[in-house]
This record gives C-alpha cells, sequence and structure tokens, in this order.
C-alpha cells in the first residue's frame, strides 16, 4: 500500500466538481484508492462515498492506494489535490 497526506486547497472543498474529477482520475488506474478523513474513508471510484466525506476547505485527507497502479495512481491524486482542482482561489 502507499499513502500520502494532502490539504483540501480548494476554497469550496470537495464539491461536486472537484469529487468527479476525483472520481474520473481514479478510474484511469488499476489500483483501489481510499480518501481517509477524521476515522471515515471515501472509495476514491465513487462520486457518492467522496462526496459524502464531507471534506472542506483546509482538511487533511490520507490517500492510501493499493493494486498494480499504486504509486502512479498516488502522484496522480497528490498532484490533482495540489492543483487544487484548477479553481481559482
Amino acid at each position: 500500500m502507499s499513502t500520502a497526506e494532502v490539504l483540501v486547497c480548494n476554497e469550496a472543498g470537495l464539491h461536486a466538481r472537484p469529487s468527479h474529477a476525483l472520481v474520473k482520475l481514479a478510474g484511469e488506474f488499476d489500483a483501489k484508492i481510499r480518501l481517509c478523513l477524521d476515522g471515515r474513508t471515501a472509495d476514491a471510484g465513487s462520486i457518492l462515498s467522496v462526496m459524502t466525506l464531507g471534506a472542506a476547505a483546509g482538511s487533511k485527507i490520507r490517500i492510501e492506494t493499493e493494486g498494480t497502479d499504486a504509486k502512479t495512481a498516488l502522484v496522480a491524486m497528490v498532484e490533482l489535490f495540489q492543483s487544487g482542482f484548477d479553481e481559482a482561489t
């Protein structure tokens, strides 16, 4: 398993558009990707699961990846979070 911590840096947190971007990106890899926040875990392949995580701006999320593409998926997920989901701040 590969893990990393990221900060939700876009003002609106993980609302519908960034959640969709996460799910779309997760689907590109042969890996199980989980997002963990305050004892709750979301499947990054499910938009409902990601949105119900309730990650607001400033939240620290742990990303966990397992599978063939685990390391590549982790790097891509970290980069997506670091980009602020390309939303203006």
